[in-house]
């Protein structure tokens, strides 16, 4: 297999099948000639694959997921139209029927509070860890319902991180996946798979895109789990909306028994639910993918020396990130991690909440919005923006104190993001 820097701008297109066309044409339509009757059978049992109909596959989508697949060198992926909608596909499908999920508190704040209230309305059940940080604590959730363990590759917005391949022998020894949000690491900084991962999620709104110009889900398959009968019957069931060219009907497992989520999430959620992607959403997020590893090399490389400074600063009462001394994670960061932990770190503001706000305000290098992963530098008070909706009671127990600030590294200069944070410090505790 060609190297990462390799795929991440030829996996998964060939210009030979599209016109010769060196970038990815923009497909933009609703639906697709099927050529003949004999032909339309074809797709229809899935010997054939072709354009149907854009929201269940469109060959600008597809070269996406074919290259984040090479990428994260996955048995294959599926597209969707947000990271909150591929989130939502793998917990539903996985616990039809009245499952349940075992999950840590340290969660984006969306995440986190969909879990708690949201999927339960439709049986779909999420046990949280009392203590993320010891495995026996995820054992103890585990019972005979229980479908996969879900964590973050790199949480939001602490960056606290984790024992993956401990966490895989554990649910792989409960007959259940490991499923894991990759979105701030993405593939440049952590393969899930190679560590006993089974499912990964992406917003690709965030570092696989990385411009702040569309919204975008990927969820992918390992090919490597073996979901049992017992456990996940709804990949067994047989259905004649899956049929064969013959007529037989045939379940999820029957296409593609390495893949019967992905099968089953495209045959039922995204033909019914919706959720997908549009094409030109999808030619965006692969121009990002062309430049992913040199953004996240220097969006990483201008995080740690940010950290770096804050931690000298008398007005930050602590620092989150694994290139930290101080860090709890620095050893796991350096198993898992070799080239850095990410963009993402949070600080302790050592002042008042109307001083925060005037940081905030005297901030020029640095945007005040929710996203992640952009080329910009960006920087939120997490409590009251993207953990807004969580109490006081669901705050604690994802470790977010009520002074904490989020930055994601952008592609600045670091001297000139450090000397931005400086002067509005100054300003506001100096003036």
């Amino acid at each position: 297999m060609a190297d990462f820097d390799t795929l991440r701008i030829r996996a998964g297109y060939k210009s030979s099948e599209h016109n010769w066309a060196v970038q990815t044409p923009i497909y933009q339509t609703a639906s697709f000639d099927l050529g003949s009757v004999d032909r339309a059978k074809a797709l229809w049992a899935m010997e054939e694959f072709g354009g149907i109909y854009t929201r269940v596959g469109n060959p600008t989508v597809t070269a996406l997921e074919n290259r984040v697949a090479a990428l994260d060198d996955a048995h294959g992926a599926l597209a969707l139209a947000s990271g909150m909608a591929a989130i939502s596909f793998v917990v539903l499908a996985l616990t039809e029927g009245g499952g349940n999920i075992v999950a840590p508190h340290s969660l984006y704040g969306g995440s986190e509070d969909s879990f708690s209230h949201f999927y339960s309305r439709f049986g779909s059940n999420i046990k949280f860890v009392k203590d993320r940080f010891d495995i026996n604590s995820f054992e103890a959730e585990i019972d005979d319902k229980t479908r996969g363990i879900y964590i973050e590759t790199i949480s939001n917005p602490n960056a606290e991180l984790y024992d993956y391949e401990a966490l895989s022998e554990l649910a792989h020894k409960h007959g259940i996946p490991l499923i894991v949000d990759n979105t701030v690491a993405t593939p440049y900084l952590f393969n899930p798979f190679k560590h006993g991962a089974d499912i990964t999620i992406y917003s690709a709104t965030k570092g696989l895109g990385g411009h702040g110009n569309v919204i975008a889900g990927l969820i992918l398959e390992s090919g490597k789990f073996n979901y049992s009968k017992e456990k996940y019957p709804q990949f067994y069931e047989k259905s004649y909306k899956i049929r064969d060219i013959n007529g037989n009907s045939r379940s999820p497992f029957d296409i593609d028994p390495q893949g019967p989520l992905l099968i089953h999430l495209r045959a039922f959620y995204l033909e019914f639910i919706g959720a997908a992607l549009g094409p030109f959403d999808a030619f965006l997020i692969m121009q990002g993918i062309d430049t992913l590893s040199e953004r996240l090399e220097k969006e990483t490389r201008n995080a740690e020396k940010i950290v770096s400074y804050l931690e000298k600063s008398k007005y930050v009462g602590w620092v989150k990130h694994p290139s930290s001394e101080k860090s709890a994670f620095r050893e796991l960061a350096k198993k898992y991690f070799p080239k850095g932990a990410g963009a993402i770190l949070s600080f302790g503001f050592l002042g008042s909440e109307k001083q925060l706000n005037t940081f905030i305000q005297h901030l020029n290098y640095f945007s005040y919005h929710v996203n992640i992963g952009d080329v910009r530098s960006l920087i939120v008070n997490s409590p009251k923006t993207t953990h807004a909706e969580l109490d006081e009671l669901h705050l604690k127990q994802a470790g977010i104190e009520e002074n904490t600030v989020r930055i994601s590294a952008g592609l600045e200069s670091a001297d000139d993001l450090i000397s931005d944070l400086d002067q509005a410090f100054k300003y506001v505790f100096e003036n």
